[in-house]
C-alpha cells in the first residue's frame, strides 16, 4: 500500500511510526509538550533517529476540557515550530494535526507539510474537505463526534464497529468526489468512545479492510490504556505497546505513537513474526 506524500510516493507495506510532537502547554501527556528551540529540535532528532517515519506536529490540545485557542495562536504555535523544524530538518515528513481549514492552508500554503491530521473528521469545520482538495496534501480522516469538550457525552452506539466504519466510508466517498485519494483513515480511539467501545474497535479493526485505505491507530498513553490498567499516561508505555501489537494484527499501517523507539520495535518483532 503506498500513499503520496510531499510528490513522493510513501511505501507503507512495513507499518510506519508517527512520531508526536506538541507545541502546547495543556496536552494530556506531559512528555509531548515543547515549547523551547532546543527541547523541539531535540526531540525531532530523536523521533528521526529512533525509526520514525513521520513527525506530527499539533499546536491544539483536544483532551477534554482543554482551553480553547484561537486560530491565531494555534498558527503562531505551530509556524514557531515548523520555522525551527524545517531549518534543521528540512527533508523530515511532518503531519499539522488541525481540525481548522484556515488553519491547514495556511501551514500547507507557507511551509513544507506533507499531511493535514483532522482529529475532527470534517465535521468541526466545513470547509476543511474543500481546503484539503484545494491544497492537494494528504489527509488523516479521523472519527469522532461533537468537540471535545463535548464527546464523552456522545459515546451511544448500537454497534460502534459498524457506525464508525460507515461514516468514514460516507467521508471517504465525500473526499474522493473532490478529487482527494490520498486519506488515511483513523478510527479515532477515545474520542466519543467508552472504554469498552475502544476495545472493541481494535478488536475489530481489520473490519476496517472494507475502507481499502491505509489504516492509522492513534493510542498512544491514552485513557483507554491507563484507566484500565489503573494508572497514569506517564505510567502506560507497556500497555501501549500491548495496544499498539493488537493494532498491527488488526491491520494498521500507522502508528501514532508518543514513544518511538518501543513502537518501532514492536513493528520489527510483527514484521518478523508476519514472515514466518
Amino acid at each position: 500500500m503506498q500513499i503520496k506524500l510531499s510528490d513522493k510516493l510513501f511505501n507503507l507495506s512495513t507499518p510506519a511510526v508517527v512520531g508526536i510532537i506538541n507545541v502546547t502547554p495543556d496536552s494530556f501527556f506531559a512528555g509531548s509538550r515543547h515549547k523551547t528551540v532546543a527541547n523541539i529540535l531535540h526531540s525531532v532528532e530523536k523521533i528521526i533517529a529512533d525509526g520514525g517515519k513521520i513527525v506530527d506536529l499539533g499546536g491544539y490540545s483536544t483532551r477534554p476540557l482543554a482551553k480553547d485557542v484561537s486560530a491565531e495562536e494555534e498558527i503562531s504555535r505551530l509556524s514557531f515550530a515548523l520555522e525551527v523544524i524545517l531549518r534543521e530538518f528540512p527533508d523530515v515528513l511532518i503531519s499539522v494535526d488541525t481540525f481548522r481549514a484556515n488553519v491547514a492552508r495556511y501551514v500547507v500554503k507557507n511551509y513544507k507539510v506533507a499531511i493535514i491530521n483532522d482529529i475532527g473528521g470534517g465535521t468541526l469545520d466545513s470547509e476543511m474537505f474543500g481546503t484539503i482538495a484545494e491544497l492537494k496534501t494528504a489527509y488523516i480522516l479521523m472519527h469522532t463526534r461533537g468537540v471535545p469538550a463535548t464527546m464523552s457525552q456522545l459515546a451511544q452506539y448500537e454497534n460502534v464497529t459498524a457506525e464508525v466504519i460507515g461514516c468514514l466510508e460516507k467521508s471517504l466517498r465525500q473526499l474522493h468526489k473532490l478529487g482527494v485519494n490520498d486519506v488515511i483513515v483513523d478510527p479515532g480511539f477515545g474520542f466519543a468512545k467508552t472504554l469498552e467501545q475502544n476495545y472493541q474497535l481494535l478488536k475489530d479493526l481489520s473490519c476496517f479492510s472494507v475502507l481499502d485505505a491505509p489504516i492509522l491507530a492513534g493510542i498512544s498513553r491514552k485513557s483507554m490504556i491507563y484507566n484500565l490498567l489503573e494508572t497514569t499516561p506517564e505510567n502506560a508505555l507497556n500497555g501501549t505497546t500491548a495496544a499498539n501489537m493488537l493494532a498491527l494484527l488488526g491491520g494498521a499501517s500507522i502508528l501514532r505513537v508518543h514513544d518511538v523507539k518501543e513502537a518501532v520495535e514492536a513493528v520489527k518483532i510483527f514484521e518478523m513474526w508476519k514472515s514466518k
